[in-house]
């Protein structure tokens, strides 16, 4: 059974960056999509990022992009998330969740449905100065 460990969250400056490791064990990863998803404190779980590793196909949410760049380490069986000129409302907890083959039509905020079979424990994100 794949299982999915999160780690690189931390407490960051407004414009610094950060980079959150997602990692793999259990199954190789190169039949799954593996999506980056936030939770900022009070609000619903958003899609921020996902990564087709089969086809090496990317999304990211509108909001993110050109500061959030997802990448893949099929050595280390591991997704990364890299996020620059971070901002107070990038502060979450950030999960990686997993799902064969594709990733979802659309990201986003969540509401009650959940596209992936499996998930990370998350890590903290905090920014602020």
């Amino acid at each position: 059974q794949l299982q999915l460990v999160e780690s690189g969250g931390g407490s960051v400056h407004p414009g610094g960056s950060l980079t959150l490791s997602c990692r793999a064990s259990g199954s190789t990863l190169s039949n799954y999509a593996i999506a980056w998803i936030r939770q900022a404190p009070g609000k619903e779980r958003e899609g921020v990022s996902c990564v087709d590793i089969g086809d090496d196909i990317k999304m990211y949410e509108d909001s993110v992009k050109g500061r959030f760049t997802i990448s893949t380490d099929n050595a280390n069986n591991a997704v990364y998330l890299r996020i620059d000129s971070l901002q107070p409302a990038d502060t979450g907890v950030y999960y990686c969740a997993a799902r064969l083959w594709n990733c979802p039509y659309s990201l986003g905020t969540m509401g009650t449905g959940n596209p992936y079979a499996y998930w990370g424990q998350g890590t903290l994100a905090t920014v602020s100065s």
